[in-house]
C-alpha cells in the first residue's frame, strides 16, 4: 500500500499550445493525472479557474524527489506552467506546534 505523507497545490497555466490540446482533447486533463500516478503522485481534487490561472489540483505525494521529476517533466513539455506550495492541514500544523 502506497503511504502519502505530503500535500501540495499545484496552480497551473496553460500555455497556447496547451489550451489548444485541451479544446481538442479534453479528456488529457485526465490522462496527465493518470501519469502522475507513476511518479507517486495522486491527485485529490481538481479545479478549472477562471482567471489568471487555468487549474488548481490538490495533490499528495510518496516522494518530494519523485514529484520534483513530475513536475519538471510536466512542464518540459510546454504545454503547461506550474506554480506548487506544500501545505499542511490545519489540525496537523497545530499539532506540530504543540510536540515542539
Amino acid at each position: 500500500m502506497k503511504t502519502y505523507d505530503m500535500r501540495f497545490v499545484v496552480i497551473s497555466r496553460l500555455t497556447d499550445e496547451g489550451a489548444e490540446t485541451l479544446e481538442k482533447r479534453p479528456e488529457r486533463v485526465k490522462e496527465v493525472n493518470k501519469e502522475l500516478e507513476a511518479y507517486g503522485v495522486k491527485v485529490l481534487e481538481q479545479y478549472v479557474v477562471f482567471g489568471d490561472f487555468d487549474f488548481i489540483s490538490i495533490v499528495e505525494v510518496e516522494d518530494v524527489r519523485k514529484f520534483l521529476k513530475a513536475m519538471i517533466n510536466l512542464n518540459s513539455r510546454g504545454t503547461i506552467r506550474t506554480t506548487t506550495y506544500l501545505v499542511m492541514p490545519v489540525d496537523e500544523a497545530l499539532n506540530a506546534l504543540k510536540s515542539s
